[in-house]
């Protein structure tokens, strides 16, 4: 295996736990980011599935199939009764031992989380790598489906997968759209065909933009890739937005006016730079077959790697200071799959 992929991959595995769920960051940080995201996950073991590292990649699916289940009551009452507040909803982060939640008040609404499991479930065992295991675990496929239902996800204000405000978010609406596509293919999971039509339709009145608030965001790269669920039109013109809008020197914002570690005191106009967004770039002109502009954003994700190797979460604007999320989990493993494309 090439030696610098080899060593972003051991950084991710030091942050996974004995379950086989992977921590957003190092342990001893103090953000937080020493818990276990379900969508962090789901990108965090993007990069074992590039390298061909099954056994990694069915080891932390087998840990989020556990997590659902120990909260299947949860789910279930959901499922039955349209939940009316956030706490009802299917939480976004656990303690990555126990599985427990890790409550508080916060942007626990993200719809996109359990999108990106039904679609990565449906992908790997139509694929073949075996992590559905028993009717329990079909049973869990099924009762997410009817969560989405339940919720009506189309419509549902969420608060995204920045965790933020709550609004109709174009990327949670496609991750769910995604993952219902994806695990319908599968013999033993019923997907009403409402559910896809209404997510599309939405889907298509919301694109190019991502909410009535955002007419542009990084979020946005996932329609194209990992779900590839938008149409080339699309795809084109939010490439173009987050290229001219939001790319910067050390990353790519999340979106205009983002006051997360933002820069200027007044939280305006100083957004921080998100390494992840270089490779990610990267990974899309590579499947597009645009070799040149992929290489081009992968020489920018090389740019923003320390000088202890380690890709931060993020650098505060027109700076070289990053901020404690030391290694990021989800963009140490865009680096490797965007490496495994580019040949670099």
């Amino acid at each position: 295996m090439n030696e610098v992929i080899d060593t972003h991959l051991n950084t991710i595995r030091s942050l996974q736990s004995p379950s086989g769920l992977f921590l957003a960051s190092a342990q001893e940080v103090s953000t937080g980011y020493n818990k276990a995201w379900l969508r962090d996950n789901f990108y965090t073991a993007l990069a074992f599935e590039a390298v061909g590292d099954w056994d990694t990649v069915r080891r932390t699916y087998r840990a989020l199939l556990e997590v659902l289940k120990k909260h299947e009551t949860k789910i279930s009452w959901a499922a039955r009764n349209k939940p009316y507040a956030t706490w009802q909803y299917i939480h976004a982060r656990y303690n990555p031992e126990n599985f427990d939640e890790f409550w508080e008040e916060w942007g626990n609404k993200q719809n996109d989380a359990v999108g990106a499991l039904l679609y990565k479930f449906g992908d790997l065992e139509m694929r073949g790598h075996g992590i559905i295991e028993s009717e329990d675990d079909k049973r869990i496929l099924q009762k997410l489906v009817e969560y989405a239902g339940a919720i009506e996800y189309w419509h549902d204000p969420d608060s995204g997968m920045w965790e933020e405000w709550e609004e109709v978010h174009a990327s949670s609406v496609g991750a769910m759209l995604a993952g219902l596509e994806s695990v319908a293919r599968l013999p033993y999971v019923q997907v009403p065909h409402e559910y896809i039509e209404k997510g599309g339709a939405t889907l298509e009145n919301l694109l190019p933009r991502e909410s009535k608030d955002k007419f542009c965001d990084l979020s946005l790269l996932s329609l194209i890739w990992p779900y590839r669920i938008i149409s080339r039109e699309n795809a084109d013109a939010i490439l173009r937005n987050v290229e001219y809008h939001l790319e910067k020197r050390h990353g790519v914002i999340r979106y205009k006016t983002d006051r997360y570690y933002n820069a200027n005191e007044d939280g305006w106009s100083e957004e921080a730079e998100w390494t992840f967004g270089f490779p990610w770039l990267a990974i899309i002109y590579a499947e597009r077959g645009d070799m040149e502009r992929a290489r081009e954003y992968f020489r920018k994700a090389e740019s923003v790697v320390t000088k202890d190797g380690l890709l931060p979460e993020l650098y505060f604007s027109n700076s070289e200071h990053y901020n404690e999320n030391v290694p990021l989990a989800w963009s140490e493993s865009l680096y490797i799959v965007a490496k495994t494309l580019v040949g670099m």
